[in-house]
């Protein structure tokens, strides 16, 4: 977490290249982007700036396709529930066999079935047989699919630049997402217009030939972990490791909560650029691409980091911070305000997701970073269409901004207590991490 040195270390918490002395980092941009001198992450990192944008595509277009066909706000956050809700019930799965797997292979399953299910809602689309009851089927189909890549992916970084840069190749993932996050809607925005909804679906699944290729052009080494333990002994042990460990438990259970009560407000964005702002799915690109933009600039500034020092306070910071921008956007009454206003709101979610990410894994064994992983995304993606569903539903009766500063003014709240706890869990934070960076230097 955010802790000063101990007495007997200047920094051991730090990860990353020594700093000269004078204290100046030798070249800002190559410590930005360390994790990049890595030929797997190259690959890696190429493949997925193509498939994010084409992703963000897909879900840009999605939303309005939804609001277009039934203008019902209680769909729209429904179609996000069934499209998110089976990462909080298969996650737990998909960690176990990170953990037990190639977790190259199980990448490169999980983003060949997403492809497979982008060409099919791209058909439906483009036939004109598309109707509702089809996009909650396949959102659910993709949502599974999804709890089985997330913890996977996610603990595979490791296995692609290891422990010395993992802290960077999180922030550079992170941005990566965030920079498709800008271009996506962006380009999405005059593809509807130009190709209709059904032509972003087809570049979607198009664009995930890129990351499939960089996936089977790497040379990497992903042992067996688990050894006998069975399946159901391996899933309580990862939820046992969450449950026994303060620092983790914290972290998550704020994650939880600003992905509950905050992160609604993407849901509901058509709606505010349709009716609130009285635009069209230009206006609605324009507002994603600002929260995107925002976003990527939080990870980058993570990424400029070469340690873990102060993470802590940077995350009740953060959390606070999208509480109070959520409440000023949901305000809002002019396009070029909203945009503006969505630029921290992008950037304190990022900044809060991705330090908690750093600190997370910092603190987690290798043997068990799959299934940790897992509840990170039960945590970040699971509780996401709960918000989803009953942000709709608060919306459909009281409006979008209502139900966003409702939201906002939560994530102020579980900010204000995380803070008031934070010292008391920084001395573990500490211990954890020191002892998973002695096995970095002593193997």
């Amino acid at each position: 977490m955010s802790a000063s040195a101990s007495p007997t270390s200047s920094d051991t918490t730090s990860v990353g290249p020594p700093l000269p002395e004078g204290g100046a980092p030798p070249g800002r941009l190559r410590t930005t982007f360390r994790a990049l001198q890595h030929r797997n992450f190259q690959l890696f990192f190429g493949g997925q700036i193509i498939s994010l944008t084409g992703t963000w595509m897909q879900t840009m277009a999605l939303s309005w396709l939804v609001y277009d066909l039934t203008g019902s706000s209680l769909l729209l956050g429904a179609v996000a529930f069934s499209s998110q809700f089976p990462i909080f019930i298969f996650a737990p799965v998909g960690g176990m066999l990170a953990d037990r797997l190639d977790r190259r292979r199980v990448v490169i399953a999980t983003q060949t079935a997403s492809m497979i299910l982008a060409f099919v809602m791209a058909a439906l689309t483009l036939t004109h047989h598309i109707h509702a009851r089809h996009i909650v089927v396949l959102s659910i189909l993709l949502g599974i699919v999804n709890a089985f890549d997330l913890p996977a992916r996610q603990s595979f970084l490791v296995d692609m630049v290891g422990r010395e840069d993992l802290i960077n190749a999180i922030a550079l993932n992170s941005s990566m997402f965030n920079g498709a996050r800008f271009i996506g809607p962006a380009v999405a925005a005059i593809a509807i217009e130009k190709i209709g909804e059904g032509g972003c679906f087809l570049a979607n699944a198009v664009s995930y030939i890129a990351v499939i290729i960089g996936l089977l052009l790497m040379k990497v080494h992903c042992p067996r972990r688990s050894g006998n333990v069975s399946p159901m002994e391996s899933l309580k042990e990862g939820f046992r490791f969450v449950r026994r460990t303060t620092p983790i438990r914290a972290l998550l259970l704020l994650l939880g909560l600003v992905s509950l009560v905050s992160m609604p407000y993407t849901v509901l964005m058509p709606i505010f650029a349709a009716k609130i702002l009285h635009g069209g799915p230009r206006a609605l690109g324009t507002l994603m691409g600002a929260s995107g933009v925002g976003a990527m600039f939080g990870a980058l500034t993570l990424a400029s980091r070469t340690g873990v020092r102060g993470l802590g306070r940077w995350i009740a910071i953060a959390a606070g911070g999208l509480g109070m921008f959520l409440i000023a956007f949901s305000l809002s009454q002019t396009l070029w305000l909203s945009a503006l206003l969505l630029l921290p709101v992008g950037y304190c979610m990022m900044l809060q997701m991705s330090s908690s990410n750093t600190l997370i894994q910092s603190m987690t064994p290798d043997a068990l970073r799959g299934r940790v992983m897992a509840v990170y995304s039960m945590m970040f993606m699971g509780m996401a269409p709960f918000g989803a569903f009953f942000g709709g539903a608060i919306a459909h009766r009281l409006g979008a901004p209502i139900t966003v500063a409702i939201g906002g003014a939560a994530s102020i709240v579980g900010a204000v207590v995380f803070a008031r706890y934070l010292p008391m869990i920084r001395v573990e934070a500490r211990e954890l991490i020191g002892a998973q960076e002695a096995l970095r230097d002593n193997p």
